[in-house]
């Protein structure tokens, strides 16, 4: 069986993770198989947005504990797990297109970093949220790198000190959840949701969302001097004279993506 799983369609794509007998842990080799395979969802210009779930009832429990703690004399050895994690979550900010998580059951330590990695997020009722290294003797110190810049300063770091679960309720007042919808209605409220924010050019998309990070951290006065460049140059992409054409026309836009 795929520890990960890659489902195009057309213009969605979803990559599953699928151990569900581990809880969907991230150990060396599926971190590396989910590099390679945003790689190929970066390259395909068909794809608007990517969906990551998982099989069974945990989204993901964070690092391979058992694995990480048979090689924990290894100094090597674990700078390439987290060197490798953190390939597999800058790829998330850097892929064209928006990603969204879609979180059942738990999502723990890089499990919930995950979530905070992407740039949207919706959960089911139960789902619930931590950082929970603390309690074994290792901070969370990766997973509070997107933490942080997503619910700030103060609910992350008693996320970290304490370990303790957030529910879903939370996690959506904090904003490391968009949207929190029934479990029964989870699969295809995402799916509509894809499709809302697919339907448009994906030049746009993308252009935005590496704007958006790049941006994000920069000083106000250096953030719109930055913003200010690429929405110029965005007013002469294609699909941006196409857009305002059909705005002016009163029509549809028949996007390019270009």
């Amino acid at each position: 069986m795929d520890a990960v799983v890659i489902e195009k369609e057309y213009p969605l794509a979803w990559l599953t993770l699928n151990r569900p007998e581990k809880r969907n842990a991230l150990g060396l080799e599926v971190m590396r198989e989910i590099i390679g395979k945003l790689e190929g969802i970066a390259a395909d210009s068909e794809i608007r947005v990517l969906v990551i779930r998982a099989s069974g009832p945990v989204f993901s429990a964070g690092h391979d504990i058992k694995e990480m703690a048979s090689h924990n004399n290894e100094p090597a050895y674990l700078r390439e797990v987290f060197s490798t994690c953190n390939r597999m979550m800058l790829s998330l900010h850097r892929l064209p297109q928006p990603v969204i998580a879609q979180v059942q059951g738990i999502a723990t330590a890089a499990g919930c970093q995950l979530v905070a990695a992407c740039d949207l997020a919706i959960a089911e009722p139960t789902a619930r949220f931590a950082t929970p290294g603390v309690k074994i003797g290792l901070f969370c110190t990766t997973p509070m790198v997107p933490l942080v810049r997503v619910i700030g300063r103060r609910r992350a770091m008693e996320m970290l000190l304490t370990g303790r679960f957030i529910s879903a309720e939370e996690a959506e007042r904090f904003g490391l959840v968009n949207r929190i919808v029934p479990a029964d209605q989870l699969a295809q409220a995402t799916r509509e949701w894809a499709l809302d924010i697919a339907q448009y050019s994906g030049y746009t998309l993308a252009l935005g969302k590496q704007a958006f990070y790049e941006q994000v951290d920069l000083p106000e006065e250096s953030a719109y001097a930055h913003a200010k460049e690429v929405i110029a140059m965005n007013c002469m992409a294609d699909d941006a004279r196409e857009g305002m054409a059909a705005f002016i026309e009163k029509r549809p836009p028949r996007w390019g993506h270009r």
